[in-house]
């Protein structure tokens, strides 16, 4: 799964309701196909691998893929059966913020139906909604 090597700051704070459309990221830059983000959430390592699998199955090891998104921000978690208090729990796993047209994944070297049926076998992994762009 992925996850930063070294963080500055072990745990961080949760922030706010994720809004607004991305300014970065939110075109095709490498493959002829992608999957684009239509709305906003936080998307997990787990999320990202299972998409990656699913995507990689299906095509057969053949064509190339880009994830074009990181898991950077830790999200932690107190044990069960803990009582309120006691600060903050440990990091448990690590997320992506994803505002809506950021593109999350893309891939080239194979046709656009094999392509598309990639993307939406990825897009059941993801927690949020996605749609498959082209070139």
């Amino acid at each position: 799964m992925l996850m930063p090597r070294k963080v500055k700051h072990r745990k961080v704070q949760r922030g706010g309701r994720i809004k607004g459309v991305a300014t970065k990221g939110n075109e095709l830059s490498f493959g002829s196909f992608g999957l684009k983000a239509m709305d906003c959430g936080l998307v997990s390592a787990r999320q990202i691998e299972a998409a990656r699998r699913a995507m990689t199955r299906y095509i057969k090891r053949g064509g190339k893929i880009w994830i074009r998104i990181f898991p950077d921000k830790p999200m932690t978690k107190k044990g069960d059966e803990t009582p309120m208090g006691k600060g903050k729990g440990s990091v448990d796993h690590f997320v992506v913020k994803v505002k809506s047209g950021r593109v999350l994944f893309e891939i080239d070297g194979i046709e656009k139906g094999v392509a598309d049926e990639a993307m939406r076998l990825a897009s059941h992994k993801l927690a949020i909604k996605t749609k498959f762009i082209k070139k």
